[in-house]
């Protein structure tokens, strides 16, 4: 959402004719001298055959994308007196021009609007990007299909037609939890994971219906604010994938287990957010964990704990937020059968220990909820579905995450320490359940932290403003899985 400006100086001199562009320009920058020397011809205007020395300032911040073709066009326009110059510091321009002068879509249209907007300037893009730019309110924007008419516009000859900021949202459609036969267990772990902002992972035999349950994860989260829409549109804008038609929509990102660090967590020569930032507020759901490289699962413990990351390299560096949930899953042995009603597996204890030390102690131990995942049995798929459909569960999730708003202002997972200790301490029934717990597990101060906000969630489920022992024993039931890792 930071969108720093860029001022496109252009500067005719006498000489033989050349066209240079400096400033850090990536490759797709410099080739923009032939997109645009084509484009003014077509339009019917001269190009200069004289020097012309473009500067994209500040020269230090790296330069990328077509999105720079329109400024220049219009600073060599107005250079050389072909349009007036008068209008020029009211607006911000943006647009990759086609040879013929139409003006195509660019990427990262929302957070350029967005800081256009607090400049107090108006914006002029692309007709193609308008519907994206108009997610922001109080906007002034002015849409183009090509570089004659915004030349017009300037020309004050043919005014370009603002468009009101606002879209007709539709409610978001989501796969519905009814459709998942069984899994109270697994379902009631996802329900405290939504009213709370807590992370999952599931453990069971291949076909239990884990990666169903992750699908319909987002229809039972609340619904999102303007905030996190715009801050979410943004990231996935400035990734390449966001699309008008799901404004308002949790994004669920599910890269495969092939997926490299640097594609999960973001990355490149000008660094360019991953799926952990494309997911944000949204669900991020690795399958097949244990698959998936160790040393690209290990770049998930700074955005688990911190929601941002940060990406360094030699010339620039930059942080992208990853407020995501994490849904993950895994078979609970190499063939995925182990403690299938079948007793079909083979596996050793060697091999089941060493495929479940694929995930590291100290990732899983920031993994909030952890539960089994059991097989369906075949009576119960049978039976006539009466499951409880998406809507009544995320009416619960609105109550508890509302309380939890008004008692302090973000989700209980997000809770500091000082937090935790002001919000989430137990009566002493609890406290003296708590503690036994962590001699006999063995569990570390993070689990600790990590179990006394599950109970809070829990106790917000049940509209308790205490936490007692009941939920600590629930809390404790989803942190056995790393015990017996």
């Amino acid at each position: 959402m930071d969108a720093p400006p860029v001022t496109v100086e252009v500067h005719l001199a006498n000489g033989l004719p050349n066209f240079s562009i400096v400033g850090l320009a990536e490759t797709e920058v410099k080739e923009s001298k032939d997109r645009v020397r084509a484009a003014l011809q077509n339009c019917q205007f001269e190009f200069p055959a004289r020097r012309i020395t473009v500067n994209l300032a500040p020269a230090d911040l790296p330069k990328e994308s077509g999105r720079f073709d329109l400024p220049i066009a219009i600073g060599i326009l107005a250079a050389s007196g072909q349009i007036p110059d008068t209008m020029l510091d009211k607006y911000e321009f943006a647009g990759e021009l086609g040879l013929s002068g139409e003006l195509r879509a660019i990427r990262g249209a929302l957070a350029m609007t967005y800081r256009a907007a607090h400049s107090g300037r108006a914006f002029i893009l692309p007709a193609a990007s308008a519907d994206e730019a108009a997610l922001v309110e109080d906007a002034a924007i002015y849409p183009a299909q090509s570089l004659l008419q915004v030349a017009a516009h300037l020309a004050e000859r043919e005014p370009l037609a603002r468009i009101r900021p606002g879209i007709q949202s539709r409610a978001p459609q989501y796969p519905d939890m009814n459709e998942v036969r069984g899994q109270t267990q697994a379902k009631r772990a996802l329900e405290i994971a939504a009213a709370g902002n807590h992370s999952v992972l599931m453990r069971g035999p291949p076909g239990t219906g884990k990666s169903m349950l992750a699908a319909r994860f987002p229809g039972i989260l609340p619904s999102m604010t303007q905030e996190e829409a715009l801050e979410s549109a943004a990231l996935q804008s400035l990734g390449g994938v966001f699309d008008i038609s799901r404004w308002k929509t949790r994004p669920y990102r599910a890269p495969h287990h092939t997926a490299s660090a640097v594609a999960l967590v973001g990355g490149g020569s000008n660094p360019r957010p991953g799926e952990i930032s494309i997911a944000m507020h949204g669900v991020l759901f690795l399958d097949e964990l244990p698959e998936f490289d160790r040393s690209v699962l290990e770049v998930l413990r700074e955005p688990l704990e911190s929601g941002h990351i940060t990406i360094s390299r030699a010339t620039r560096r930059a942080d992208f937020k990853a407020q995501f949930q994490l849904i993950a899953a895994m078979n609970p042995c190499p063939c995925g059968y182990l403690g299938h009603f079948s007793g079909k597996c083979r596996c050793t204890p060697d091999q089941v220990s060493r495929y479940r030390n694929r995930i590291s102690g100290p990732l899983l131990d920031r993994i909030d909820i952890q539960i089994d995942v059991p097989a369906v049995p075949q009576d119960d798929l049978l039976k006539p579905r009466a499951e409880e459909d998406s809507a009544t569960v995320r009416q619960r999730v609105d109550v508890a995450r509302a309380s939890q708003l008004e008692r302090q202002g973000k989700p209980n997972a997000l809770l500091a320490v000082t937090e935790i200790e002001l919000h989430c301490l137990p009566d002493a029934q609890g406290e003296a359940l708590l503690r036994q717990a962590l001699t006999r597990l063995n569990l570390s101060a993070r689990a600790y932290h990590r179990i006394l906000k599950v109970a809070r969630t829990i106790a917000d489920l049940a509209g308790s403003k205490h936490i007692t022992p009941t939920h600590i024993a629930e809390a404790i039931q989803y942190r056995r899985m790393d015990t017996a890792h």
